[in-house]
């Protein structure tokens, strides 16, 4: 049983999916959450729903726009004195195309979307982790951090193999410093993103919404889709002491899809 009693978390695109999730387990295990979005409203309405009282806080923000970057995690540090947990979940893209007409917004979207922010957020967050000692940081990567088998979806790829890349160089520089540093890359999930930039994606690959589903279904292992509750469960325990050896890793939650 993971004890996060006294600990202070920041979770990234918190306020729905995979993000929402994690908050969930983390508050059940007792720390102090800090969950990031870009509606008030929506912010409003999962603080309601958590019904975690004072343990629990929104925090606006575009994770695409540096400065909002910056003023999220100070914020954060300034409401609860500290921060000791990094989630870096939201990341997306759009604009799905073949690389030879993939728009340069759309690539630089992804790129500010996917890596830009984790950058921005790890950075911003390590000093607090440093002054004690201690700290974790988990970044939401993907089965297509690992491959390349999808069509028109270049800048997802390439900036999820990106963030693993930093997940690692992370990892090796504050590893000696009681900070450890993973990626958790899902398989396919009908999350809320998924339900909405999935019908654009299929339409993309001249195939329907259900049979893009079926497709990541009938890649994995376990012939399904993944779960928000099997990520979450994963991050939780990287959250814990038993989990202290575990730095540098890209863990799959993929239903056997990479094997």
């Amino acid at each position: 049983m993971v004890n996060l009693e006294g600990k202070v978390a920041l979770i990234t695109g918190g306020t729905r999916g995979i993000g929402l999730g994690i908050a969930e387990a983390f508050l059940a295990a007792g720390a102090s959450v800090a969950i990031n979005g870009r509606s008030p409203e929506k912010g409003a309405a999962t603080l309601h729903g958590l019904s975690a009282g004072d343990r629990a806080w929104y925090v606006g923000g575009d994770v695409k726009v540096q400065a909002d970057v910056e003023a999220m995690v100070d914020g954060v540090v300034a409401h609860f004195g500290g921060l000791d947990i990094l989630v870096n979940n939201a990341g997306g893209s759009s604009g799905f195309a073949p690389i030879h007409e993939l728009s340069d917004s759309a690539w630089q979207e992804a790129g500010a979307w996917i890596l830009d922010s984790c950058f921005w957020a790890t950075r911003r967050a390590l000093p607090a982790m440093l002054a004690k000692g201690w700290g974790r940081i988990i970044n939401i990567s993907s089965v297509e951090g690992s491959g390349a088998n999808k069509k028109n979806v270049s800048h997802y790829i390439t900036f999820k193999h990106a963030m693993n890349g930093f997940t690692k160089a992370t990892a090796f520089e504050y590893g000696d410093q009681g900070i450890t540093v993973n990626a958790i890359s899902p398989g396919a999930i009908e999350t809320d993103l998924m339900i909405e930039s999935g019908p654009a994606a299929a339409e993309t690959m001249g195939i329907t919404y259900e049979a893009f589903k079926e497709t990541y279904a009938a890649e994995s292992a376990i012939k399904r889709l993944n779960t928000v509750e099997e990520v979450a469960s994963l991050a939780l325990f990287l959250t814990g002491d038993l989990a202290g050896g575990i730095t540098g890793g890209i863990l799959p939650v993929d239903g056997g899809t990479g094997l």
